[in-house]
C-alpha cells in the first residue's frame, strides 16, 4: 500500500514537472523573433540574437524581428517582409512598430522594414546605410554577421533619436505627415498662454456679474430725469467717396512633385505606405 502511494506522488510529480516544461517552451516559442527558415545561422548565434534583441525591445519598447528564406513563393522580398510581419502579428501598440530584417535567399535581397513610429528613427537614409554597412558581410556569405549590423545599426539610429525635419511620405497618395516634437520651453509657454486665457475669461465674468456698468447707468439715467434732460435725434447719411480695391498675385509653388515628397529635403524623408492598417517604409539591396 505504501509503495503504491510512492508510486504516485512520483507520477504526480513528473505530471507537474512535464506541464512546466511545456508551458516554458509555450512562452519561449511565443518571444522568439529568430526565424532562420534558410538555417542560415547556428544555434549559438540564433541564442545570441534572441538575447540582443530582448534587451533592445525593453529599451525600444518596439519589435525587432529577423528572418530568412530559401524559398518566398514567388513573391518579392518585399512583399514576402511584409506578409511575414502581418502574418505573424508582430508590432507593438496601436501601431504595430517595430521593423524586420530579411534575408532572402530565393532572391538574394536582403530587406529592411520598418513599421509605425520606427519609420520616424529609420529615415531613408538610415536603412540604406545600414544596407550599406552590411553589403560587404553578405556578399561573404556572412550572415550572422550581416544580422548583428542590422541590430547594432537599429539600436544605434533609435538612441540617435528621431532626426530633425523627419516627415513621412505616403508614396501611394502624397501625403506629408512631419513629424513635430515639443521642447520643454514651449511647453511651459502654452502652459502660461492658457493661464493667461483662463485668468481673462474669469475676469470678464467677476466683472459682469459685479454689474458696475450697469450701476453707474442708473446714476446717469438718474441725474438725466432729474435735469429733465431731453434727447433729439437727427437722421445722417453714410456716403461712399472711394473705394480702392488691391489685387495681389499669389505665385504657384512648383518646387515639388508627388514623387519627389513635396519638394521638402530627402535627408529626414521615410517613404511609406499602408497595408493592412500599417505604416511600412524601408527597402532592400540585392546581393
Amino acid at each position: 500500500m505504501r509503495i503504491k502511494r510512492v508510486l504516485s506522488a512520483v507520477f504526480l510529480l513528473l505530471f507537474f514537472v512535464l506541464i512546466s516544461i511545456g508551458g516554458i517552451t509555450g512562452v519561449y516559442a511565443a518571444q522568439s523573433r529568430v526565424f532562420d527558415d534558410a538555417d542560415l545561422f547556428t544555434t549559438k548565434e540564433k541564442e545570441e540574437f534572441e538575447s540582443t534583441i530582448q534587451s533592445m525591445q525593453q529599451e525600444m519598447n518596439m519589435d525587432v524581428v529577423i528572418a530568412t528564406t530559401q524559398d518566398t513563393g514567388g513573391k518579392s522580398a518585399k512583399d514576402y517582409a511584409e506578409n511575414f510581419y502581418i502574418e505573424r502579428k508582430f508590432g507593438k501598440g496601436s501601431d504595430y512598430r517595430g521593423v524586420l530584417f530579411l534575408i532572402d535567399m530565393d532572391n538574394r535581397e536582403m530587406y529592411i522594414l520598418p513599421v509605425g513610429k520606427m519609420n520616424r528613427f529609420l529615415t531613408d537614409k538610415r536603412w540604406n546605410a545600414i544596407l550599406d554597412d552590411a553589403y560587404e558581410a553578405i556578399s561573404g556569405g556572412e550572415y550572422a554577421a550581416c544580422a548583428r549590423i542590422y541590430l547594432d545599426g537599429v539600436i544605434k539610429y533609435y538612441r540617435a533619436g528621431i532626426p530633425g525635419g523627419q516627415y513621412n511620405y505616403d508614396k501611394e497618395t502624397g501625403k506629408i505627415s512631419v513629424y513635430r516634437s515639443i521642447e520643454w520651453y514651449e511647453a511651459a509657454l502654452a502652459i502660461l498662454a492658457a493661464a493667461a486665457a483662463a485668468a481673462a475669461v474669469c475676469g470678464g465674468v467677476t466683472s459682469q456679474y459685479s454689474m458696475k456698468k450697469e450701476r453707474g447707468r442708473a446714476r446717469v439715467a438718474l441725474l438725466a430725469y432729474r435735469a429733465n434732460c431731453e434727447f433729439s435725434y437727427s437722421a445722417q447719411n453714410d456716403n461712399l467717396i472711394n473705394k480702392t480695391i488691391t489685387h495681389v498675385i499669389v505665385p504657384r509653388n512648383n518646387g515639388g512633385n508627388g514623387g519627389s515628397g513635396g519638394g521638402m529635403s530627402s535627408g529626414g524623408r521615410s517613404t511609406t505606405h499602408t497595408s493592412s492598417g500599417r505604416t511600412m517604409g524601408g527597402g532592400g539591396r540585392k546581393f
